[in-house]
C-alpha cells in the first residue's frame, strides 16, 4: 500500500468567530448517539479524539481542554483496560508537542487546523454535508455541529510557539499535529534591553 502525506495549512485567519456556539450538553449527546448509524459512532465513539467521553467524563470538544496536561498512558488508562481501540495519542520531546489521531470518516477528510491567538489549537471537519439547503458549508458549525461536523479544541502549553504549527494527515486517515516549543534563548534575547542587546 502506497503512504501519502499530506501538508495541512494552519490557519490563523478565522472567517467563523462565533461557530460552535451551540453547547454540547451530554443528554443531547447521549440522545443522538442512541439514535445514531455506525458512521456518527465511528465519529464520537471511545477511543475518538472527537469523542466527548474521551478523557473519563463528558467533556465538550469545543471547549478547549489541556491536553499536553496530562500523560496519555494514564489518561486513556482506563479506555485501553476496557479494550476499545487506541485511535489518539499525544506526548513531547525536547523541541516539540505532538498529537496522532485517527480521523474518523472513509478517507475523503475535510479537516482544518486553526491556531486561535496562539493560546489554542483547533481541529475541525465535517462528517457529513448539509443536504438539500442553500447554506455554506460555514453554517453548520454555528448549529447543532455534531449532526454534522466534529471539532477538538486543545490549550496550548505557556512554553509552545503558537505561531509555530505543522499538521499533516497520511493515507487521508491520520492527523499528526507538531507544536514547536519556545526556544529557552529566544526568550532571553526578547528579554533583554536594548543595551543588553547592542552588547550582543
Amino acid at each position: 500500500m502506497t503512504t501519502t502525506r499530506k501538508q495541512l495549512e494552519v490557519l490563523t485567519d478565522d472567517q467563523t468567530p462565533h461557530k460552535w456556539c451551540v453547547l454540547l450538553r451530554e443528554d443531547v449527546f447521549k440522545k443522538f448517539m442512541s439514535q445514531g448509524s455506525p458512521a456518527v459512532h465511528k465519529v464520537f465513539g471511545g477511543g475518538s479524539l472527537f469523542s466527548p467521553f474521551l478523557f473519563g467524563k463528558f467533556f465538550d470538544p469545543s471547549d478547549a481542554f489541556p491536553l499536553w496536561e496530562f500523560d496519555a498512558d494514564i489518561l486513556l488508562a482506563g479506555l485501553r483496560s476496557s479494550g476499545q481501540s487506541n485511535t489518539v495519542d499525544w506526548f513531547q520531546t525536547d523541541q516539540d508537542y505532538v498529537l496522532k489521531a485517527d480521523l474518523p470518516g472513509d478517507g475523503k477528510n475535510n479537516v482544518q487546523v486553526y491556531a486561535e491567538n496562539g493560546k489554542v489549537v483547533e481541529i475541525s471537519g465535517q462528517w457529513k454535508q448539509q443536504g438539500g439547503d442553500s447554506k455554506s458549508t460555514k453554517d453548520w458549525r454555528s448549529g447543532n455541529w455534531w449532526e454534522h461536523g466534529y471539532v477538538r479544541k486543545l490549550e496550548l502549553p505557556q512554553d509552545a510557539d503558537g505561531r509555530r504549527i505543522e499538521a499533516s494527515v497520511t493515507n487521508d486517515l491520520l492527523l499528526e499535529i507538531k507544536i514547536h516549543k519556545i526556544n529557552p534563548l529566544d526568550c532571553d534575547i526578547n528579554n533583554l534591553t536594548m543595551k543588553d542587546k547592542e552588547a550582543v
